[in-house]
């Protein structure tokens, strides 16, 4: 059952006739905000990103201690943050304003990045990522409930999956910037790069990003008989999707930042130095970019959750074909399709979530899909390094995600029956 509201979100002030939701214009000042808003996320992904890319560094170079099951709970400590920003900053944005939540997580991870150069030790560093991760983790269900309800609906899943290219097109950038940046300059200098968005990207969304209300200031009867927040989320109608919703969204994040993480350090472990590695990563991201295209296009034709189920099991399959040894050709192609398949399932939740629940409980609802999914993110590098460290090889790792995609595909199985059978349900009251 789709709940999605056809008329304007309530509650947006600044800029009168930009935000019908059912609208088919899209105004240039609402173009430039989606664009900010995808900037911020382009950051966000570098944020997320950039460990893998030095954590090589972090295990032999700083003389830290770190071994390999001590740097993957490290690595663990951004999407412990992030948890807890999803959850809190998309309740937040739905009553305190999507604006500000925005802008104050993207200057949260910003500074808190930065200073991740400066740190002394792993223990400031581990502190430092999990405040940064709180802003990274409270950025995306933010923005994209903003980017919802500044586009048609018509475009409103398009445009949600579009957005999320801006995580592995951060990503890339990691990898790329990374090749020469790290031996040049050494591992810190990747964290400088938040200066950038620190400086430029969140003066644009001052400029550019329309505020919004509290939803319990409108005076619309639904959203006043039914207050935004997790009590309604977690009851009918809506507690079966969000069980299903933030479980889905907790298997294709174990993939997809465990691959993040650990594949640098998985392919040098497999024999190759670190500029092949990053090479790799790069491979993965460039597949992840892809895929939100590809998706996007896929889910309007054929609707989000059928697209991400054919996804998911594009991801699982790719990283089991990893397992046998493929040539170097093969693992290029592999890694592209793995990552056209995790973030590419990714978008198309986030989009499904953005338009299953009313607008009143959007931020809300993918706060909670995104918070409770986080656990996959923080389990992930957990587990990627205990199982390196048992000795069980690189293609252990590769099969641990490889089961998390499949499981993806069977949940997200389960949401299309159900949304079929209530389909059903509602056409057949209609008939009575």
């Amino acid at each position: 059952m789709n709940h999605t509201p056809t008329a304007a979100a309530p509650g947006i002030t600044g800029g009168a006739g930009l935000f019908s939701s059912g609208a088919s214009r899209f105004s240039k000042q609402s173009a430039m905000a989606v664009l900010v808003c995808w900037l911020l996320v382009v950051f966000d992904g570098y944020d997320l990103i950039v460990y893998g890319t030095v954590q090589s560094s972090l295990i032999n170079d700083t003389g830290w201690g770190l071994t390999k099951a001590t740097a993957g709970t490290v690595g663990s400590m951004a999407f412990v943050g992030m948890m807890i920003g999803a959850i809190f900053a998309g309740r937040m944005s739905d009553t305190w304003g999507r604006r500000r939540t925005i802008i104050g997580c993207a200057i949260l991870f910003s500074v808190f990045t930065i200073l991740c150069a400066f740190s002394p030790n792993a223990v400031v560093f581990g502190a430092l990522r999990l405040l940064a991760g709180i802003g990274l983790g409270g950025l995306v269900p933010s923005a994209n409930a903003l980017v919802a309800e500044l586009v048609p609906t018509k475009w409103r899943s398009t445009v949600a999956t579009l957005m999320m290219s801006g995580v592995p097109i951060g990503g890339s950038i990691a990898a790329l910037v990374g090749i020469p940046l790290i031996p040049a300059f050494g591992w810190p200098a990747m964290f400088l790069v938040a200066v950038l968005a620190l400086i430029v990207v969140i003066p644009l969304g001052l400029r550019y990003l329309p505020e919004t209300l509290a939803t319990s200031a409108s005076s619309d009867a639904a959203v006043a008989r039914e207050p935004a927040g997790f009590g309604s989320l977690l009851r009918a109608p809506f507690l079966g999707m969000s069980l299903l919703y933030a479980f889905a969204t907790l298997v294709t994040l174990f993939a997809w930042y465990g691959l993040g993480t650990w594949l640098p350090n998985l392919m040098q472990l497999a024999g190759y130095n670190l500029g092949s590695a990053l090479t790799f990563a790069l491979a993965l991201n460039v597949g992840a970019v892809a895929g939100s295209v590809i998706t996007a296009w896929a889910g309007t034709r054929f609707g989000p959750i059928p697209t991400a189920i054919a996804a998911a099991g594009v991801a699982a399959a790719a990283l089991l074909v990893l397992v046998t040894g493929p040539p170097v050709a093969v693992v290029y192609l592999m890694l592209v399709l793995a990552g056209v398949g995790t973030h590419g399932t990714q978008c198309l939740v986030i989009a499904a979530v953005a338009s299953h629940y009313p607008a009143h409980l959007r931020g809300t609802a993918l706060g909670w899909a995104l918070g409770v999914g986080r656990i996959g993110a923080v389990a992930a590098p957990q587990v990627g390094g205990l199982l390196l460290a048992a000795g069980l090889g690189v293609n252990s790792n590769f099969l641990a995600f490889a089961g998390a995609a499949a499981v993806a595909a069977v949940l997200l199985a389960a949401i299309s029956a159900k949304i079929n059978s209530t389909t059903k349900i509602s056409e057949g009251d209609s008939n009575v």
